[in-house]
């Protein structure tokens, strides 16, 4: 229950400030993470990102005060929640609303309101998810690594899926592979010999690490790559089942919805920083991934 209550703390404080400043860094810290973790979390479990969040809240609160306060002014609606002019409220506005401000305030007018959101551990348990745990000593991986911004701008490539499609089509990924060497002991010899590594440093709440990697052996050739070690961690590890290629952005976003909504907030344990890996591999002519996440007992 505790990852729950933090959780809903983070969500009462946005609702506490969504007429003033809202900082993402008390935000996360009300949920005891970092601002990148609990930007992912929400939008994995949500099916929308935070920003959009606060906006469609904002936006709601907005369209109330119009309809019920007749004579408060646009533009100081609009600077009461935090739009510079009253040119990009009424954007924004009709964007969510599909009406001006001022046509708010007619009899019948059709609005939309998003409202408040809490979070509850709900009753599933039709589908089972496959996990264990294991605890493993600390190992080092290489690649090619890039620091990317939470709200996806930036240079291109400006996702980690992105990033991959490049390194496909630059061959980076195939010369990477190459020199990966002999996979270690401790995973599956069906995997493949590049991975991915996510939010193994600190670079800022706004950004987060992401690097294509693969595992150091005494066989591996890291000359030109950036090296990382990985702590020795109890981790909790969450296959797919065998996949298509097409079907691998659908099945991680389903294994992390699930980690978030399901499994973490009911198992006694917690997440562990931030580090996660996403281990590829291949059985029987189909795909696979397995999501590792830093855990300890609560």
């Amino acid at each position: 229950m505790d990852w729950l209550e933090r959780m809903n703390r983070a969500m009462d404080y946005i609702e506490m400030n969504l007429a003033g400043e809202i900082e993402l860094s008390e935000v996360a810290r009300r949920a005891c993470c970092s601002s990148h973790q609990f930007q992912r979390m929400f939008s994995f479990i949500t099916n929308v990102t935070l920003a959009e969040y606060i906006r469609r809240r904002k936006l709601t609160l907005a369209a109330l005060e119009l309809q019920n306060n007749g004579a408060a002014r646009v533009i100081d609606i609009a600077m009461k929640y935090g739009y510079e002019s009253p040119v990009s409220f009424a954007r924004a506005f009709q964007s969510l609303h599909g009406i001006t401000p001022a046509m708010a305030r007619q009899d019948g007018i059709a609005l939309k309101a998003y409202p408040r959101l809490s979070f509850l551990i709900t009753i599933k348990g039709v589908d089972a998810m496959n996990y264990r745990i294991e605890t493993k000593e600390s190992f080092e991986v290489f690649g090619m690594e890039k620091i990317f911004c939470n709200d996806g701008s930036g240079d291109a490539p400006n996702t980690p899926a992105l990033f991959w499609q490049q390194s496909h089509d630059n061959g980076e990924v195939e010369q990477l592979a190459a020199n990966a060497g002999d996979l270690p002991s401790f995973v599956s010899q069906d995997s493949y010999k590049v991975h991915g590594v996510c939010s193994y440093k600190n670079t800022g709440n706004d950004t987060f690490p992401y690097m294509l990697c693969a595992f150091k052996s005494g066989t591996s050739n890291v000359n030109g790559y950036s090296t990382i070690t990985i702590p020795a961690q109890t981790w909790a590890i969450f296959p797919s089942e065998p996949i298509a290629w097409d079907a691998f952005g659908e099945t991680i976003e389903t294994l992390y919805r699930r980690f978030y909504t399901e499994w973490l907030p009911t198992s006694g344990y917690e997440q562990v920083g931030e580090i996660e890996l996403q281990v590829f591999g291949e059985r029987a002519g189909f795909h696979s991934v397995e999501l590792w996440f830093a855990v300890r007992k609560t």
